[in-house]
């Protein structure tokens, strides 16, 4: 329980400036640590244990300092998951209540794990789950997390916290998921069925708030804070040299709505938003997982631009009540912190579509840049406003990765086609939720997913042939579960002329040139994507990936160690830096990278490739014996344990688990033909049939 045993009211104060810890009793200890640190600094802190009290008076005490304290500090870990009652989870909800009475901008809540414990935790408030979380292992809180507290009581932090900090790349990536649940896209989570990357093409999850590392959260701090305090103009004048005056970020529109229960709805509008605008000739549009990496977080609109690198930002808010909308929306320059054009529109549910046309429109007449094109014409995807919410509501599931796999997410689905059966978006999505569901959870067979996901990826295209994003999931479908990519290709390049900037078509036909050895092409599109969407890690696997197979270590290793560098908490990281350096014959440096790796299975297989090169052999059968008692490992990763033979000389165990890859379509089997690790085996028969069986010989 938070403070509890509980200060009596002679040590309860009401000071604005003070900083409320909240707790389950379990973690005192750590509780302690984090108010001492923040008390040596000479913050104000609502920590005392020095008395036993409680009733009436104890609580009217505790409620009023969490009504008029500075900055609510919630600790969470698995003690407080455990706790399914206690006082601290009354202190949670008052501190979220009264969030919802401050200003958008106004920084309140700044929850602090103290472990583990994953962002997605269903017992956390949602209110938590959306915003920027700091770990501080048993509450060691170092003096960069004690600058952060500081700059947020200041008072200016109001302003200057509203949109992140300009070197703010620690992403989600499996920080918000458990390590198996990184969202990409419209794509659910990769989980235990297949764990290479080719289900998880961001490994991000787009709207999903990040895990920030505190040695990365010192970096932000120091690096965007004091360059803007420096030399503001100086650094306004050099992200105007490199960025192009006819761009523009679209930011995730806040939910105004008063339970605060349509954030599908406002995520949905900026999603269309950025689909529109980024198809109109002339503009730069970052892509939507870049956008939404600043919801929930604060920095300044030059720190925008300069991660972005674009010229001004549009965002707004959505209230909803019932069929009444209200969508306000504002372009700003960010050179001058100009509003160029601003619009509040009060209109019913039904407008919706005609509401985010308009906005498309004003938004390129407020730019005023003659070579830009109009928005395309477009009808509405749906003339059944309930279909359409239904529709979001699942496609938010899928895109976040929370409950993507849940039947309810596909019972919404289904119940949108039912309403509308002509609703091609939906259809789609039904496609992706089977394929998702397949690879995430082992839901259905192969040859029952094929089917049923087919049949709805073909019933959204003979509704619309327009969409590009479904031919990209027909493409999917070939290529991972048909391992066909001709007929994969067919739909990408349908997709492109479509929608030549849709970063998830590029990614499949980066990844695809990756896989079939084609690196120079893979290398030249994944930086354009990189170009298109900043903040999208898997940038930086592929480019590390095309790196690695094609042999030019030196320049993967650099990528990836920019890319730790920058994402701290993302998943597999380590572990390709970590291949690359067995490459080049760094067995020691490989294996401190293998045991870096935070996703647990990536860890457990990287390691004994590193001791076997070290003659440490002991220690490696009693890694890998542990990894094969894991279902995540049997059925998700065998390829990657096929690598682990296959660099121990045990041919015929390696053609065992790339046989059982082969049978689960895990998806590493993709880069089977020119990985560098199994190139002893490429001379035995059943490596050229197992190449045959996928059309890659």
């Amino acid at each position: 329980m938070a403070n509890e045993p509980g200060p009596g009211p002679n040590t309860i104060r009401t000071t604005r400036g003070a900083v409320f810890l909240s707790y389950a009793s379990e973690d005192a200890q750590a509780a302690h640590r984090i108010c001492a640190a923040l008390r040596d600094a000479g913050i104000e802190v609502w920590f005392d244990q020095s008395e036993l009290r409680g009733g009436d008076a104890w609580d009217a005490a505790i409620r009023k300092q969490i009504r008029s304290c500075a900055l609510f500090i919630p600790i969470i870990s698995a003690n407080a998951h455990a706790r399914t009652e206690g006082y601290f989870r009354l202190e949670w909800k008052l501190a979220v209540d009264r969030s919802h009475l401050l200003a958008p901008d106004q920084p309140f809540m700044v929850p602090v794990a103290i472990d583990q414990t994953p962002q997605s935790d269903e017992r956390l408030p949602d209110r938590f789950r959306e915003l920027q979380w700091t770990r501080l292992p048993d509450g060691n809180a170092p003096p960069e997390f004690v600058e952060r507290v500081r700059r947020l009581l200041s008072p200016q932090a109001g302003s200057a916290a509203r949109l992140p900090p300009s070197d703010a790349f620690a992403t989600a990536d499996a920080a918000h998921n458990p390590p198996h649940a990184g969202a990409a896209r419209h794509r659910a989570t990769p989980s235990t069925r297949s764990k290479t990357t080719l289900w998880i093409p961001a490994a991000v999850a787009v709207t999903v708030v990040a895990v920030v590392a505190v040695v990365a959260l010192y970096k932000v701090v120091l690096s965007g804070h004091s360059t803007a305090a420096a030399g503001a103009s100086q650094g306004l004048a050099a992200a105007a040299a490199a960025t192009a005056e006819n761009s523009i970020a679209v930011l995730p529109f806040a939910d105004e709505s008063e339970r605060k229960d349509q954030a599908y709805f406002s995520d949905g509008l900026s999603d269309e938003l950025i689909d529109m605008l980024a198809k109109i000739p002339g503009l730069r549009v970052p892509a939507r997982t870049s956008s939404f990496y600043f919801k929930g977080r604060a920095a300044t609109l030059p720190e925008i631009g300069r991660v972005l690198k674009v010229s001004n930002v549009l965002e707004g808010s959505v209230r909803k009540s019932g069929s009444a909308l209200r969508v306000s929306a504002e372009v700003i320059r960010i050179a001058d912190d100009k509003r160029v054009w601003s619009e509040t529109y009060d209109r019913t549910l039904d407008d919706v579509f005609k509401v985010q046309d308009d906005i498309a429109g004003s938004v390129v007449s407020a730019l005023k840049v003659s070579m830009l094109g109009e928005p395309g014409a477009r009808t509405a995807p749906t003339n059944n406003t309930e279909a359409y919410e239904q529709y979001l509501r699942a496609r938010e599931a899928i895109r976040s990765g929370q409950d993507a796999e849940s039947p309810t997410v596909l019972g919404e689905l289904k119940q949108a086609v039912t309403l509308d059966p002509s609703f091609a978006q939906a259809w789609g999505l039904i496609g992706t939720y089977y394929m998702n569901a397949f690879a995430g959870a082992g839901q259905g067979s192969y040859e029952e997913v094929r089917r049923d996901a087919l049949s709805a990826l073909q019933r959204s295209v003979a509704l619309n042939p327009d969409i590009a994003d479904t031919h990209e999931e027909l493409a999917r479908l070939y290529y991972m579960l048909d391992w066909d990519s001709a007929s994969a290709r067919t739909d990408l390049d349908r997709a492109l002329a479509l929608d030549p900037k849709n970063t998830q078509v590029l990614w499949l036909v980066g990844y695809i040139d990756d896989a079939e050895g084609r690196f120079d092409e893979s290398l030249a599109t994944h930086s354009r994507i990189r170009d298109l969407d900043p903040l999208f890690v898997d940038n930086y696997r592929q480019l590390g990936n095309a790196y690695y197979r094609s042999g030019r270590l030196a320049e993967g290793e650099t990528e990836l160690s920019e890319a730790i560098r920058r994402f701290p908490t993302a998943t597999t990281l380590h572990y390709r830096l970590g291949l690359i350096l067995l490459a080049e014959r760094k067995p020691e440096a490989a294996l401190a990278e293998f045991a870096a790796e935070q996703q647990s299975d990536f860890r457990m297989l990287g390691m004994p490739l590193a001791l076997d090169r070290l003659g440490r052999k002991e220690e490696a059968d009693k890694i890998l014996a542990q990894a094969l008692t894991t279902d995540s490992v049997l059925n998700g990763a065998p390829y990657q344990v096929a690598i682990v033979y296959a660099n121990r000389g045990e041919t015929n165990r390696a053609f065992e688990w790339l046989s059982r890859g082969h049978r689960l379509r895990d998806t590493g089997m993709h880069w089977m033909k020119y990985d560098p690790l199994l190139k002893p085996l490429k001379n035995d028969p059943r490596f050229k049939a197992l190449l045959d069986e996928m059309h890659q010989s």
